[in-house]
């Protein structure tokens, strides 16, 4: 293993944040263009970890990355929660009244409307918010902005035109950390424990209530189900469950040996510390 720790964007993204907040400052990190570039990177030896976002307080689930983890390759072994705040800005010198475009990731865009429908600009999207500032540093394009984070702006050369422009204060993304499945045991913590589940339940009537009637009996908490497709029949769906619990805890045992009865397939994708949100 190199020892490097994968995430998608530029420096200064909010992956990079989640990286740094979760492995230290003197992590040694490779910045990829996509998540399916970081899972790559894991699988052929290129990164030791990578750090991919699950899910937004907002924007909800980043359903990209449950795929990315279908098939078991990657293990889930770390969770980081990442203060999101957004400002516009844009190369020295540029005034708020010169900018006519404004780019982002679509998430960013979204979490900042009520701010950008107040002014005619042209919202355009990119893969990235760092790689939105990143851009217009390199094109040099005086007629534009991005919205991205406060340490973003200031690594790609860029003057924040505004305060917080987010529209919901409080705003955070949950990060998962991820390692070739099978890997060495990570740090251990003394955070609360989560177990990510996957189940493929039967397209029968009642199939989930079995399920969920097993989690119940045991007395564990769910906090958090999402349905995906299971790409092999049509209109069929597999499930994620996040539950409270660690994965060789009495409790959460019990239900993975009750769902193997109820289910077609049941996999845990990991079982690692809660991220605490600051």
């Amino acid at each position: 293993m190199s020892g490097l720790i994968a995430y998608a964007g530029e420096p200064g993204a909010f992956a990079e944040d989640a990286l740094l907040r979760y492995f230290g400052d003197e992590a040694r990190s490779l910045n990829l263009a996509s998540f399916g570039e970081v899972r790559t990177a894991i699988l052929d030896g290129r990164a030791s970890f990578g750090v991919l976002p699950i899910e937004n307080l907002i924007n909800g689930t980043v359903r990209e990355t449950l795929d990315l983890l279908r098939d078991g390759a990657l293990e889930i072994v770390g969770e980081v929660v990442v203060p999101v705040s957004l400002v516009l800005a844009a190369l020295p010198g540029v005034l708020l009244e010169g900018v006519a475009r404004v780019y982002s990731h679509a998430q960013a865009l979204a979490q900042a409307e009520t701010y950008l429908r107040s002014r005619p600009w042209t919202l355009l999207t990119t893969y990235n918010t760092a790689g939105a500032g990143a851009m217009i540093r390199d094109r040099d394009e005086r007629d534009a902005a991005a919205v991205l984070s406060p340490r973003a702006a200031a690594i790609h050369g860029l003057t924040p035109l505004t305060g917080a422009i987010e529209a919901v204060s409080g705003n955070r993304t949950r990060f998962w950390v991820v390692q070739r499945a099978g890997g060495p045991a990570h740090r251990s913590s003394s955070s609360p424990a989560r177990t990510t589940l996957l189940v493929g339940l039967r397209n029968q009537p009642g199939a989930l209530l079995a399920a969920l009637a097993v989690i119940a009996a045991a007395g564990v908490n769910i906090s958090k189900l999402e349905s995906r497709p299971n790409r092999v029949g049509e209109w069929e769906y597999i499930f994620w469950l996040d539950l409270d619990g660690a994965a060789d805890s009495p409790e959460i045992r019990t239900v993975v040996e009750g769902l193997a009865s109820v289910t077609l397939e049941c996999h845990v994708l990991g079982s690692y510390p809660r991220g605490e949100a600051l």
